[in-house]
């Protein structure tokens, strides 16, 4: 099977699963999966920005605060409705991205993540501190989601399929992004700023575009944490939630876009298994199984499975090729002149019967 068939077939799969999952599925596990899909796409800016150029950020949780406020502000104080509110909140997330990533260019390694660790960390207390804008401490509360009229959906399931459609649309337009030549810019900074300097790329405009399509993601993936639990306060967006972001991107995969689905479901799930095994202390067992994972799959889930893959394909022993035979008109064309001349005798004298 060649390998754009045996990609086709896992985005058919995935898809597939995707869309029956609410017809099959507890009302629960349906609304943990808006999650899984806000999660996504918010890992799958990561993955651009840190796995593919190579610029570490923990400040996310910013851009999704930025992201899930406008869309709740717009729809709390204005009452606009989501989907204009949506847009917007990726424009703005977008925008701000740009300003951070020009002034990360003077930044790299753990000077970048310290600074960007800071913006996470200055975040809720700048939103608590606009009370009359973002509510405070109390947060906004806002409607819930539903479905428009003539369509047979509750509003989860509405928000659930809306959710996953604009997560493929972004996982889509990343993927057309990066196959080209902003892809391959991408990845020679990464690997070599030096020589890809030397051979043209210009490192500040496709460093901050990373970081602004980056921002751009997260700003989604913030309106949907407030458009899914119609709710948003500055906890909501916790400096925790950066970490959470990078440790679903390592785990799921830093390198593939499939890392980006694979991290989203384990840090939704993997916290609900650890409280289940140990209700006393969840976060040690979160913990220990983030270190065990971390030393038998150190490239992620993704990365382990595809080698597990690999090693399997080459452990199969592949059957024996028959034997063709020789030409007829290759023992003819060389092998019968060679006899004949090594049987005929010297030029001026005769065969020796000895010779064999």
């Amino acid at each position: 099977m060649s390998p754009s068939v045996a990609r086709t077939l896992r985005v058919g799969i995935a898809i597939f699963a995707i869309a029956i999952l609410p017809a099959i599925s507890p009302s629960f596990l349906v609304f943990d999966f808006i999650y899984v899909a806000a999660y996504a796409i918010a890992i799958l800016g990561l993955i651009i920005l840190t796995g593919m150029n190579g610029q570490i950020s923990l400040g996310h949780g910013a851009f999704m605060a930025l992201g899930g406020y406008v869309a709740a502000v717009l729809a709390h104080n204005l009452g606009w409705p989501y989907w204009i509110g949506l847009p917007l909140a990726a424009i703005a997330s977008g925008a701000f991205g740009l300003i951070i990533g020009a002034i990360a260019l003077r930044l790299a390694g753990v000077y970048l993540a310290l600074a960007t660790f800071s913006l996470a960390v200055a975040t809720p207390s700048f939103l608590k501190h606009y009370k009359s804008i973002t509510g405070g401490f109390g947060g906004l509360s806002l409607d819930a989601v539903k479905s428009p009229a003539g369509v047979p959906l509750d509003g989860q399931q509405w928000l659930y399929y809306i959710a996953w459609a604009i997560a493929g649309a972004a996982f889509l337009v990343s993927a057309l992004l990066v196959r080209g030549r902003v892809g391959r810019a991408l990845r020679a900074l990464r690997d070599n700023p030096i020589a890809a300097i030397s051979f043209g790329v210009n490192p500040y405009f496709y460093k901050t575009l990373a970081f602004g399509w980056s921002a751009v993601l997260a700003g989604i993936a913030g309106a949907f944490f407030a458009m899914t639990t119609a709710y948003v306060s500055p906890d909501t967006f916790s400096f925790a939630l950066s970490i959470t972001l990078l440790i679903g991107a390592v785990l799921g995969g830093i390198t593939t876009f499939w890392g980006a689905l694979v991290g989203a479901i384990v840090i939704e799930f993997l916290p609900l298994v650890a409280q289940q095994v140990n209700a006393a202390a969840p976060s040690v067992v979160y913990g220990v199984t983030l270190i065990l994972m971390m030393l038998f799959v150190p490239d992620g889930i993704v990365g382990g499975v595809q080698r597990l893959t690999r090693r399997l394909v080459r452990g199969v022993p592949s059957p024996p090729r028959p034997e063709r035979p020789a030409p007829a008109a290759a023992s003819i064309g060389v092998d019968q002149p060679m006899r004949e001349q090594r049987n005929s005798p010297p030029a001026g004298g005769t065969r020796d019967p000895s010779l064999p």
